[in-house]
């Protein structure tokens, strides 16, 4: 049925009541109207949010006599009553959307932001306990244009981030670039993503085995029949500095950063058909519940958009509004497909390991490593097998991953690695697209108000300030501006049609 679900649709005969909102008539979809996941909600973003806000400050001045819109603020620790965005998680993408949101506003503080997280410490982030890097080596044009353009941002960062009065941001970004390996079995592939990263303007060099022995004569190239290496914008950086850099900016720009924890929504319906006869409810949220931290105390924002940058748990929160519980072959039945996937980083001390002008290098197994500082220390890791995912209920490391998984790998890629002794490692999530890993960014057929920015698969941390950019000129403008990213909407989703990425690290 999805080849017909973006048909036009009629209105039901009669009206059906509302539910789980303030009481109000439902509207329709008329028959000249069409579902959408990438296009504009409104003709005038900005026409329809003066309409909203007019009407919370008329409520508001009623309720409060002789008060002013900014005194409606009570308890300190609690996020403001009402606000024109919430953006649900505080990570590097949270960060980079209200950040460029507040770019793109036509009247300094004409946006009321707030940024929900539920731990501001971050010990469990997805942001921080990353392996920090960044390249343009993927086979998708979309993630190397996003890389592209990112690696632009970071590169001057501080006429984008730099804050007045604070010290400038050093994200102590190594350049060493990204070293893929390939086998026999696999060169041509790589020879595939080199044309197209090229063609989309990443500097990147092919290498044949001799050329690589040459270049690293620490690598095993037995085996080895093809080699891609980033010549500039690859390498790595501090993810901590990248975290609080948007964070420090979007703050000093008037965003409100709240803790606590989105735990329901109030919405209305609005109840629609499409030509094939099935019903939709089509929700949009009027407010968002902020539980605070460690306490029985929340707070309902009345609110106008909500930004879904939830990251490994975008998708639990996509099921309070009833995304993936409807029947079975209905729109609504259709999850929204991102869970925490549970990566291992090991970090490893090896004195006769290769030296300063080692790249982030990933092998044909999927075992990678970088070097981590001066000491003769290096992180390490990779992905298990499909049917070998570990249990994501706590973020414990597996030793013994390493000694069945990696080592054997890494020592024979690299054989100074034969004498390494492990040192440490942490566990974090990735928000893993499990239908081809890659983001979905834009709106949902079923959410009126509600725009996503998750399941990257380990790429959002590169990815953020230009895919911040991105959802930023969905909800401003009503369209992508400078990136066409069209092709990571949720209609792929619907339609079963998965745009595959061939370099998952």
């Amino acid at each position: 049925m999805w080849p017909r679900l973006f048909a036009k649709v009629r209105s039901p005969r009669g009206s059906l009541p509302c539910s789980r909102g303030t009481p109000g008539r439902c509207g329709r979809l008329t028959a000249q109207q069409n579902l959408s996941t990438g296009g504009p909600l409104r003709n005038d973003f900005f026409k329809e949010l003066e309409q909203h806000l007019a009407g919370m400050r008329k409520k508001a001045a009623g309720a409060l006599t002789g008060s002013s819109w900014g005194s409606l603020r009570g308890n300190p620790d609690l996020p403001p009553k009402r606000a024109d965005v919430v953006i649900v998680g505080g990570g590097v993408m949270g960060w980079s959307i209200a950040y460029w949101l507040k770019q793109k506003e036509m009247v300094q503080g004409g946006l009321q932001i707030v940024v929900v997280e539920r731990d501001l410490t971050y010990s469990k982030a997805s942001t921080v306990l990353s392996a920090g890097g960044i390249r343009q080596q993927f086979s998708l044009p979309e993630n190397i244009h996003l890389s592209l353009a990112s690696a632009d941002f970071i590169r001057n960062i501080n006429e984008h981030l730099g804050v007045l009065g604070e010290d400038p941001v050093d994200l102590q970004f190594n350049h060493s670039g990204y070293l893929f390996l390939a086998s026999e079995k696999a060169a041509h592939i790589m020879e595939q993503n080199y044309n197209t990263q090229r063609q989309a303007g990443a500097k990147v060099a092919l290498l044949s085995p001799s050329q690589l022995k040459e270049k690293f004569p620490w690598v095993n190239t037995e085996d080895v029949a093809l080699a891609s290496h980033g010549l500039e914008n690859e390498g790595w950086f501090d993810p901590w500095t990248l975290l609080n850099a948007f964070r420090r900016k979007a703050i000093s720009m008037g965003v409100i950063q709240c803790c606590g924890e989105v735990t329901d929504f109030k919405y209305t319906i609005n109840v629609m058909m499409t030509a094939d006869g099935e019903r939709l409810d089509v929700r949009r949220i009027n407010h968002v519940k902020v539980q605070m931290p460690n306490s029985l105390e929340y707070q309902p924002v009345e609110c106008a958009l909500v930004v879904n940058a939830a990251g490994a748990f975008s998708g639990k929160l996509a099921e309070m509004l009833g995304i993936g519980l409807g029947s079975k072959g209905s729109i609504a039945g259709v999850p929204f497909p991102v869970e925490p996937r549970k990566r291992y980083v090991y970090v490893v001390h090896c004195p006769d390991g290769p030296g300063l002008d080692t790249p982030f290098l990933v092998d044909f197994s999927g075992v990678y490593f970088r070097r981590e500082g001066l000491g003769g220390n290096y992180i390490t890791g990779v992905s298990p097998e499909e049917g070998e995912e570990p249990d994501t209920g706590n973020l414990e490391v597996d030793h013994q991953f390493f000694e069945d998984k990696i080592w054997p790998r890494l020592a024979h890629r690299v054989p100074a690695f034969e004498k390494l002794k492990v040192a440490s490692g942490w566990a974090g999530f990735y928000d893993y697209n499990t239908l081809d890993q890659n983001a979905i960014i834009g709106t949902h057929p079923l959410i009126g108000n509600m725009y996503f920015a998750s399941g990257f698969s380990g790429h959002g941390l590169q990815h953020s300030p230009a895919a911040g950019r991105a959802v930023a000129e969905l909800i401003v403008d009503g369209n992508f501006k400078t990136l066409d990213l069209r092709r990571l909407g949720f209609n792929r989703v619907l339609m079963e049609e998965p745009v595959l990425e061939k370099n998952i690290v």
